[in-house]
């Protein structure tokens, strides 16, 4: 389904999720940023963007969800840290410390529709290399996004972000990839963050895509963290992430998640 055209009504759907999903975001990355000077538990994040969520009529997309007949989620908000890539579990004893960098990752159903974004926030002053990562990650986004349009090829994404990264020193994780969004949480295509310019899939205006860069430093395997659900980089390095959900136009695209503040 996630190739198919969305309708004008489906998309009006999509940026009213999208716009639910940053604002409960937004308080999530408030709460982190609060660690410099108090005790923040991961618990505590979940449990604000999940209220903020369920106030405005929408529904937390990845609380009990199952991909492939795994165990289900058991949060609404993945909460990753340092060396976790993604879908970290929140935990009531996890407190986030000055110097750590929190990946944050939040779906959103609304009226049907789907939309799901991260981020990676820097608690007060961190690492040289954490602040690097971080950035180089939200800005390989920006260059992959740049690349889509109406009959542009996912090839095109992929090698953008890729090239990105690698000029700036880093890796992008292999083995996790983006993917079609709206009707379901995961819809095809799957979208690698590396590829070669002009390969792939071609795609279409009235397209909706969720792109998420994962970025690693030297080593682009992961491990599955004790826990079953969390990925980790393979050496125990640092890892960032950033998504968006974006609507391909004729001419670009539409970021129907835009509005998180970092």
């Amino acid at each position: 389904m996630g190739l198919r055209k969305k309708t004008k009504e489906e998309i009006q759907a999509l940026r009213e999720s999208g716009k639910i999903l940053a604002d409960a975001m937004n308080l999530a990355v408030e709460r982190v940023k609060d660690a410099t000077s108090q005790k923040v538990f991961t618990m505590e994040l979940d449990e604000i963007a999940e209220k903020y969520i369920r106030e405005h009529d929408a529904e937390p997309a990845f609380l009990n969800y199952s991909d492939g007949g795994g165990e289900p989620f058991p949060a609404s908000l993945c909460i990753s840290i340092n060396d976790e890539i993604v879908h970290g579990i929140p935990k009531r004893d996890l407190q986030i410390k000055e110097g750590d960098i929190v990946s944050l990752d939040l779906g959103v159903k609304y009226k049907g529709m789907f939309t799901d974004a991260a981020a990676t926030v820097m608690v007060g002053k961190v690492s040289e290399e954490a602040r690097k990562i971080t950035e180089v990650t939200r800005k390989s986004l920006d260059a992959g996004i740049a690349t889509l349009r109406h009959n542009a090829k996912l090839g095109d994404y992929g090698a953008a972000v890729d090239d990105f990264a690698t000029k700036n020193g880093y890796v992008t994780v292999k083995g996790l990839v983006g993917h079609g969004v709206g009707h379901e949480v995961h819809e095809p295509p799957q979208i690698p963050n590396y590829g070669k310019k002009g390969t792939g899939l071609q795609i279409k205006e009235g397209m909706v895509l969720a792109l998420e860069p994962m970025l690693a430093i030297s080593d682009d395997r992961i491990s599955l963290g004790e826990d079953g659900f969390a990925f980790v980089t393979y050496n125990g390095e640092l890892s960032a992430h950033f998504e968006h959900t974006v609507l391909i136009t004729k001419n670009g695209c539409e970021v129907i998640t835009g509005g998180i503040k970092v």
